[in-house]
């Protein structure tokens, strides 16, 4: 069992930063991959970035390519997510998810933990 809780959100304006952290509960953190995902008003839940075991690998969204970066501390059972140059489209519920599988890290299905989601809201 993993328990996920995000932190981080906020209102910011276009262009600033923010850094979302996702503190896991259970001494098997550095076993699951680890994922961002976003959900805004009257969309379906979009993949971000992910990152596997060791912080050897991660994958990006196409979106958010170059301005997010992602990464984990297995010592403090907690995965990061910088954002950088923020738009107006970043605004969503962010959420954070573990999986165990080595692969498809940008499906949803993927994922068998999730935490209960951070707000963002990016104004122009």
């Amino acid at each position: 069992q993993v328990q996920l809780v995000e932190s981080g959100g906020g209102l910011v304006q276009a262009g600033e930063s923010l850094r979302l952290s996702c503190a896991a509960s259970g001494r098997t953190f550095s076993s699951y991959a680890m994922g961002w995902f976003r959900q805004a008003p009257g969309k379906e839940r979009e993949f971000v970035a992910a990152i596997g075991w060791g912080s050897g690998s991660a994958k990006y969204a196409d979106s958010v390519k170059g301005r997010f970066t992602i990464s984990r501390d297995n010592a403090k059972n907690t995965v990061y997510l910088q954002m950088n140059s923020l738009k107006p489209e970043d605004t969503a519920v962010y959420y954070c998810a573990a999986t165990g599988y080595a692969s498809s890290w940008s499906l949803a299905g993927r994922y068998g933990y999730w935490g209960q989601g951070t707000q963002v809201t990016v104004s122009s």
